[in-house]
């Protein structure tokens, strides 16, 4: 086979994968987002931090939680943050 015939089926058999993944990356797309915002959302209070003693800090655990169940996933983790200390 020539190259130009490989690179064309090559990228015929990625567009059919991303057609058959195109709702669990949007789904994962939306996550990511979410807990960039999150992570954000987490930063900017842990600004306030000295002010409140209750606020957990700002990792990837704690962005992915707020991501996935949004304000009541703040109250999870502010709850859990008073049962553990």
């Amino acid at each position: 086979m020539t190259a130009p015939a490989l690179w064309l089926g090559g990228g015929v058999a990625l567009l059919g994968l991303l057609l058959l993944l195109r709702r669990p990356l949007g789904h994962l797309l939306r996550l990511g987002g979410r807990s960039l915002l999150s992570l954000a959302a987490l930063t900017a209070l842990g600004q306030i931090a000295p002010l409140a003693a209750i606020l957990p800090g700002a990792n990837l655990v704690n962005a992915l939680v707020m991501g996935v169940l949004g304000l009541p996933g703040f109250g999870l983790l502010l709850m859990m943050q008073w049962v553990l200390t």
